[in-house]
């Protein structure tokens, strides 16, 4: 076992380390050496966690309605043997009204000092196994808890890393959020409190009800014909209100975390806006929303909880006065007065304890349809059940016959035909709008065309496995997409098993060198959120450095240039002469200078593709590409233009 990592800094703030070690600086700054000998033997004991194997498939799985009883029913064993214990803690809870009638009537009336002895003695034993059956309860029940809440969060990441790309534009981050958050710890403190509780309660009140049934007929009809049904219309009520209230909360938090969301994501544009009144406004009504959802709750349990305590008031001293009239009659004896009096106070704990849970349940409930509209949403882009691999390809694609809209009723491409030969760079123009990036997004089934087909070397994409094919294509967006970690992580994000000595080549070929020499830690140096610590034209190479390390077979550039000067847009157009190299390329551009580097040039207008050809033929016709070329000179100094 390495030393070092038990507390903050390891060895090298100066504490006392291992034998061995250097001594000297902040005492304590490790693990004293007095303690080294039971640290060894704590890590000695420790269990050996072999490393999970992790499969994902884009094949989405045939399942069942997401419900409580499915999420539990996989761990069915393990859930029998938690209801066992809580039965038998249940019942060696109720001993003790048992005990004391008998000590009364047996021991005390009768003077029999032994029987008091035993009785007492009784009840300790009772005591004493339930509390080492409700400590293995518990721990039982938390290990089924954590389980089933491991399995939960990776089957719903797992989901979201499945659903297409219309799902994320058509929902906001923040209540997808809300999903693998609040909701999931609802559901969570369901598992691991509320239904355990909710069995112990229901046994103890299950259990009562018979006790009291065997020890006067009389006195326990007193309770269910008169206190019970009462009780009944009241929770009746409260499941009714409380079922409202708490979906009205899950929605009011999963507002909050969306409009939260967005903020911290636009606050470069809220800042210079100066917008942070009015997004101080709308986030001041969420919260007032989410604050009346949350009233409106407490309010319900308000009326519940106090109006259960005055019925059940009300339960007892009926008892009191019936079977202190019974007592006097001869019909009761003291201690069964006593011990039916105990079990009321006992009866009617559960439940109030069960009103208390059905606030947790509601909660969890509500979680629960939450999950199961996201789990039971399909992606729209669905990888067959009998998709093969695609074989390597040449680069070859052609589109027949394609139309799509985002919203089917209106279409953004109509019967479109267009062949892109292997390893030709091919440019899409045209106006904002036109299905530029559209046509991209189908090339890498982003989406699927509502009529027609797209094929790769002659396989419809339809028919071959999304990782087979996403594999051999590669894409460079508009505004790439750093993560948080190292220049090293970004660039090998397809290839995590690259050496540090390939990163270090792709970043020189795509024209890194001088920015990686220069930076203190070289490629490992951290790029912060979203690569903030970068400029737009050094994130840029950075992503395509991580195009060039993927080694795709098709890449698509979806306006690569459009938002750089034109030194950075140099830069990038020399590292692009390094990555297009021996691939079919497809280049959106609203830059002219890019398009005229493709070997043929697309123009995409009125959803379709309106001309055709290399820059010179294009110009030749004096169409569309002609009048957008004259229009892109115009704006450009004499150098620039010649």
């Amino acid at each position: 076992m390495a030393w070092g990592g038990g507390m903050a800094g390891g060895w090298g703030g100066g504490g006392q380390g291992p034998p061995g070690a250097p001594q000297g600086g902040l005492p304590f700054g490790g693990i004293p050496s007095e303690m080294v000998p039971r640290v060894e033997r704590l890590l000695a004991s420790e269990p050996e966690h072999p490393e999970e194997s992790v499969v994902f498939s884009h094949v989405t799985p045939e399942t069942q309605p997401f419900t409580l009883w499915r999420l539990l029913k996989p761990r069915w064993p393990v859930l029998l043997v938690g209801i066992l214990l809580v039965t038998v803690e249940s019942v060696t809870l109720q001993g003790g009204p048992l005990f004391t009638r008998w000590a009364i009537d047996k021991g005390v009336i009768a003077r029999n000092t032994g029987w008091v002895v035993a009785m007492g003695l009784l009840y300790l034993a009772a005591t004493l196994v339930n509390t080492v059956v409700s400590r293995y309860r518990t721990s039982l029940t938390g290990h089924l808890g954590q389980a089933l809440m491991k399995d939960l969060r990776v089957r719903v990441f797992s989901h979201i890393q499945r659903l297409s790309l219309d799902f994320f534009t058509g929902e906001k981050a923040g209540r997808i959020m809300t999903r693998m958050t609040s909701d999931i710890e609802a559901l969570s403190d369901l598992l691991q409190d509320g239904i355990i509780n909710l069995a112990v309660q229901l046994t103890t009140l299950l259990f009562l009800i018979g006790v009291l049934f065997w020890m006067n007929v009389r006195l326990a009809l007193l309770i269910t014909v008169v206190i019970v049904p009462i009780m009944t219309v009241m929770t009746l009520w409260f499941r009714n209100a409380s079922e409202r209230t708490y979906g009205n909360v899950r929605d009011r938090i999963a507002d909050l975390l969306a409009d939260l969301q967005e903020n911290l994501s636009g606050i470069r544009i809220i800042t210079a806006f100066n917008r942070q009144r009015f997004n101080l406004v709308k986030h001041r009504n969420l919260i007032g929303a989410h604050y009346d959802a949350n009233v409106d709750t407490a309010r319900v349990a308000a009326i519940y909880g106090p109006g259960t305590d005055f019925v059940g008031a009300v339960g007892q001293a009926a008892v009191v006065l019936v079977g202190g009239w019974m007592l006097f009659d001869g019909q009761v004896s003291p201690g069964e007065l006593i011990a039916f009096v105990l079990f009321i106070t006992q009866f009617f704990a559960p439940i109030q304890q069960l009103v208390q849970l059905y606030n947790t349940y509601q909660s969890g409930q509500a979680a629960i349809a939450k999950l199961a509209d996201l789990l039971s949403t399909r992606p729209s882009v669905e990888e067959k059940a009998d998709a093969y691999a695609l074989p390597p390809i040449d680069g070859e694609i052609r589109l027949e016959n394609v139309t799509f809209g985002y919203d089917p009723d209106r279409p953004v491409l109509r019967d479109v035909d267009l062949t892109i030969a292997p390893g030709e760079t091919f440019a899409l123009v045209g106006q904002t709008g036109a299905g530029k990036s559209t046509i991209a997004k189908l090339v890498t089934r982003f989406y699927d065309p509502t009529a027609g087909r797209v094929f790769v070397d002659g396989h419809d994409l339809r028919d071959v496995t999304l990782t087979s094919l996403r594999r051999q294509l590669g894409v460079v967006p508009q505004e790439p997409f750093l993560f948080g970690g190292s220049i090293r992580d970004n660039i090998g994000y397809a290839r995590p098993d690259a050496s540090d000595e390939e990163i270090d080549a792709a970043c020189r070929k795509v024209g890194l060198g001088e920015l990686i020499d220069r930076l203190p830690d070289g490629i490992h140096t951290p790029v912060f959120e979203r690569g903030s610590s970068l400029s737009s034209g050094e994130r840029q190479l950075l992503a395509l450095a991580r195009a060039f390390m993927a080694e795709p077979r098709v890449l698509v550039l979806d306006e690569a240039t459009s938002s750089l000067d034109l030194r950075s847009e140099a830069i990038i157009e020399r590292a692009l002469d390094v990555v297009l190299e021996g691939r079919t390329a497809i280049l959106i551009a609203h830059r002219l200078s890019t398009a005229m580097r493709a070997d043929r040039i697309a123009v995409v207008d009125d959803g379709g593709i309106v001309e055709l050809g290399s820059h010179a033929e294009l110009l030749a016709q004096h169409g569309r590409y002609a009048a957008m070329f004259a229009t892109w000179l115009s704006h450009m100094n004499e150098p620039a233009a010649s």
